[in-house]
């Protein structure tokens, strides 16, 4: 049987279908497994040999931070303090009256719940410098609005840093 196209009736476990036909040129070179082709670069990561990242899995760059203990963190725009146990039907003007006599307070969130209308029990409030945040924090810290007791702390704090940590990283580079 001779067929016109470049087609053969058997495949390998010799059944009866069509597939195409391998065109192979036995006088073209073949590069060797392995072997960069030659003339050719290759583009993107690992197109090039360098040591970056070679022996330096888990070791990452850090800024340095000035202080070793943890402590409360600037937001882009101000100091945040974020208020729990706020009551249901609260205001936004309740929470603002109770927290302006600590300074000037650049925002406040009271998130409403969707469904109900009713505030979600926290809100967040920002003031400009951090002496006015701390002082919101400890002045109204355990203290009640509407007969129920308020949790004030820091929205965003800096984790504290272990020295026997440190030491053993230092150990191991």
């Amino acid at each position: 049987l001779k067929h016109s196209s470049p087609r053969t009736p058997f495949d390998s476990s010799g059944d009866r279908h069509w597939k195409a036909a391998m065109d192979v040129d036995y006088d073209e070179e073949v590069p060797e497994e392995g072997a960069k082709p030659s003339g050719r670069r290759i583009k993107g990561r690992g197109g090039e040999d360098d040591d970056r990242y070679a022996g330096k899995a888990g070791k990452f760059e850090s800024l340095d931070d000035q202080d070793e203990e943890g402590g409360p963190a600037r937001s882009i725009e101000g100091w945040v303090v974020i208020v729990s146990g706020v009551h249901e039907e609260a205001q936004e003007d309740d929470v603002f009256e109770a927290f302006a006599e600590f300074g000037d307070i650049k925002n406040l969130h009271l998130n409403l719940d969707r469904r109900t209308g009713f505030v979600k029990g926290y809100a967040f409030i920002e003031y400009e410098s951090k002496q006015e945040a701390d002082a919101a924090v400890k002045g109204m810290d355990s203290q009640s609005l509407l007969d129920q007791k308020l949790t004030v702390s820091w929205a965003f704090t800096k984790a504290a840093k272990k020295k026997d940590d440190d030491a053993a990283l230092r150990s191991n580079a």
